[in-house]
């Protein structure tokens, strides 16, 4: 420990740079993740105060298998079709993504267009499909 300690004394640049790095990373991660839910209590809040799952995967893959009464909305097109998603504003929205990966950004998105409750699931239809959830075709 003592050695650890005359390092960052002799070293304080680097020290404070390595500082100043991680506390950037975290800073940038932060902005990145919005708040998530598990599948179970993203199914609670859809059931329960009348939300809905927006499924941002590619259509291909929303046909292959997708949660019950999901709206698809892929990503890319996100921006121009949230309009859809107007009546919402109010209501929990769900964001499902493949991994849970890029719900976040979708979520930041719905944020910034004044849906208070937007949600991302966590670990996305991986994690549905792991834990043995219903899907349609």
């Amino acid at each position: 420990m003592a050695r650890f300690l005359d390092f960052l004394v002799t070293h304080w640049i680097l020290a404070g740079l390595w500082l100043g790095i991680a506390t950037l990373l975290l800073a940038y991660l932060n902005s990145k993740t919005a708040k998530s839910v598990s599948p179970q209590a993203a199914a609670i809040l859809v059931n329960r105060a009348d939300g809905t799952f927006l499924d941002i995967r590619e259509r291909k893959d929303f046909d292959k298998g997708h949660i019950v009464d999901a709206i698809n909305i892929p990503l890319a097109k996100l921006h121009e079709r949230i309009a859809e998603l107007d009546k919402m504003q109010e209501t929990p929205v769900i964001v499902v993504c493949q991994m849970g990966h890029h719900s976040g950004d979708a979520v930041k998105i719905l944020q910034a267009k004044g849906f208070t409750t937007a949600l991302k699931m966590f670990g996305g239809m991986a994690e549905w499909h792991a834990q043995n959830l219903p899907v349609v075709k």
